[in-house]
């Protein structure tokens, strides 16, 4: 299960159909992959986040999971919208802010 499906961005975005489904999708990717890389994730340390939710899960965890799915969220609202005029510094900068927690402390 990925941190975020397709469905979800549709309801977060407020798309009823489907005609637009390939272009959510690759937005939600490339909104997925700014986040990992403002957050300075490893592909591990990624792959951990975006899995499915378990028992185990440690509270750490489950706050990075909620840091990154607002993030990504953030991102794909803000690609979506601003497709034809993305200012992605601005957006970098948004970013960072929310994910500045999970960079801290790292290379």
């Amino acid at each position: 299960m990925a941190l975020i499906t397709l469905e979800e961005a549709k309801i977060y975005l407020r798309v009823d159909s489907a005609d637009e489904d390939g272009l959510i999708g690759s937005l939600l990717i490339s909104a997925e992959r700014l986040c990992a890389d403002i957050a300075r994730l490893t592909d591990e340390e990624w792959t951990q986040a975006d899995a499915e939710v378990s028992e185990e899960d440690s509270a750490a965890l489950l706050s990075l999971r909620a840091s990154l799915k607002t993030a990504v969220l953030y991102a794909l609202g803000y690609l979506y919208e601003q497709r034809d005029n993305a200012d992605h510094h601005d957006l970098s900068l948004t970013l960072r802010s929310l994910l500045f927690a999970i960079r801290e402390g790292r290379p």
